[in-house]
């Protein structure tokens, strides 16, 4: 066996990099990201027992080469680093005819956040910043974070969320360990207010922020007005200020990725039961998702009405809901300046917004890359190795059923949003809690490291 690489804590003492140096967010952040919110007890059953290295793996063979992970995610950061560390170290014995070559970290975008502890437990204080970092450096293996957002920031105070923010960038500029700097959470009135707080405050704008659940087949607010001008045939201009994405564009945020393009589970051919103890139809047992979604009662049934028309049509309602919002948010995210950098196939390169994608097997991987190597087809630039049936007339089809078919049968459900969080949150995390950091040697260890390369 190959050597067992260096804990990260006990090497994460990285050279800053200096701001000059660091090139924008927009032209490293790859188009398409694999998000390992799956990789948890939310999703699965056990997700110890998912094929988690082959997921990885069989991403970064397709091209797929950015992971989305959380402390808050369970085992995921854990289950994801050893994935990519058993791939940057592979067996060299001699009995490994085919030995592999080893992944290069350079090779991969890395992407996790900070202060969600728990469903109702937050800690956005520096020191609990620090040590949540430092903590996933040594749970993914590596010596920096190419990207780390504050998570789920409406369930704290602004000057919170501006406090970790700092600090997050301190962790940039003085200790190397992060490079880029965004913020996430739900409701978009709420990353726009602390994208334009953060830029007022500081006079630096934020890297990315990530938003999930508001730009799919049945909540579009991330997207309006765009979409409803695609839809009305084309109005320019018209109506876009003060929308979310202009907001967020004043504010001179970089990149703005979408996520959740199912609803967390809402836009699925199964469908989460409306009764989150039991599937009533089937007798079946709920899955986990059904105990802890948000969604109300009657959007789920609104939801399953949705997986009903689209079997009409011959389509799975995941794949429908895929395959709108990858080529859906590609364009748009670009039109409204918020793209990456994608080269095309003979010379040159395009902007397509960057969507974080959840799977939870090989398959799904599979099918949603093809999806999304159609969607580039669609607007004009081919994908590599696209396939035919994934094309411009699937676009086309998919177009149709959505606006003509999924969201009138929505009805009032279309854009329809829950609250969060919930009247009457409350942080579980006690004030004199907060900053407490555990004595278990994870900033011992890295202290130590630091020392050494003095």
């Amino acid at each position: 066996m190959a050597e067992p690489s260096e804990p990260a804590a006990s090497s994460a003492a990285a050279k800053a990099e200096p701001m000059s140096s660091r090139p924008p967010l927009h032209t490293v952040l790859p188009p398409l990201v694999l998000g390992t919110a799956t990789f948890n007890q939310q999703y699965v059953p056990d997700p110890h027992s998912m094929p988690y290295h082959d997921i990885v793996a069989r991403a970064l063979s397709l091209g797929v080469n950015g992971f989305d992970t959380s402390p808050y995610y369970g085992p995921s950061e854990t289950l994801l680093g050893n994935a990519l560390e058993g791939l940057m170290h592979p067996d060299a014995s001699e009995s490994n005819p085919n030995p592999v070559v080893p992944l290069q970290r350079s090779s991969f975008f890395l992407v996790t956040k900070a202060g969600r502890i728990a469903s109702s437990e937050f800690d956005y204080s520096p020191s609990w910043v620090r040590y949540s970092i430092l903590r996933s450096l040594q749970r993914l293996h590596t010596r920096y974070l190419d990207l780390v957002y504050m998570h789920d920031v409406e369930f704290v105070s602004g000057a919170e969320v501006l406090a970790a923010v700092r600090e997050l960038r301190r962790l940039r500029d003085e200790e190397g360990v992060v490079r880029y700097v965004g913020i996430s959470g739900f409701p978009v009135e709420v990353l726009c207010e602390l994208a334009e707080m953060i830029f007022a405050e500081t006079g630096e704008p934020l890297d990315a922020v990530l938003s999930y659940g508001h730009f799919t087949v049945q909540n579009r607010r991330l997207g309006l007005p765009w979409v409803e001008e695609e839809e009305e045939g084309g109005r320019g201009a018209s109506g876009r200020e003060g929308s979310p994405l202009a907001r967020l564009k004043s504010a001179g945020v970089d990149v703005v990725l979408n996520a959740s393009m199912l609803g967390m589970g809402l836009l699925t051919s199964k469908g989460i039961p409306a009764d989150p103890q039991s599937n009533v139809e089937t007798g079946e047992t709920a899955s986990p998702v059904a105990q802890w979604h948000p969604s109300p009662p009657e959007l789920r049934r609104a939801c399953k009405k949705l997986a009903e028309a689209a079997a009409e049509a011959g389509e799975r309602l995941e794949s429908v809901a895929i395959r709108w919002s990858l080529a859906e948010w590609a364009r748009i995210g670009a039109v409204a300046g918020f793209g990456v950098d994608v080269l095309v196939p003979g010379g040159g390169s395009c902007k397509v917004g960057t969507t974080v994608c959840g799977v939870s097997s090989v398959a799904e991987l599979e099918e949603t890359v093809a999806e999304w190597r159609g969607a580039l087809e669609s607007l004009g630039q081919p994908g590599k190795n696209s396939d035919e049936a994934y094309g411009l007339a699937r676009q086309e089809k998919v177009l149709h059923l959505v606006r003509k078919v999924l969201w009138p049968a929505l009805g009032s459900w279309l854009d329809y949003v829950w609250e969060s969080p919930k009247p009457g949150y409350v942080n579980a995390r006690r004030e004199s809690e907060r900053g407490v950091v555990p004595d278990d040697g994870v900033v011992a260890a890295y202290e130590q490291a630091r020392q050494k390369t003095r």
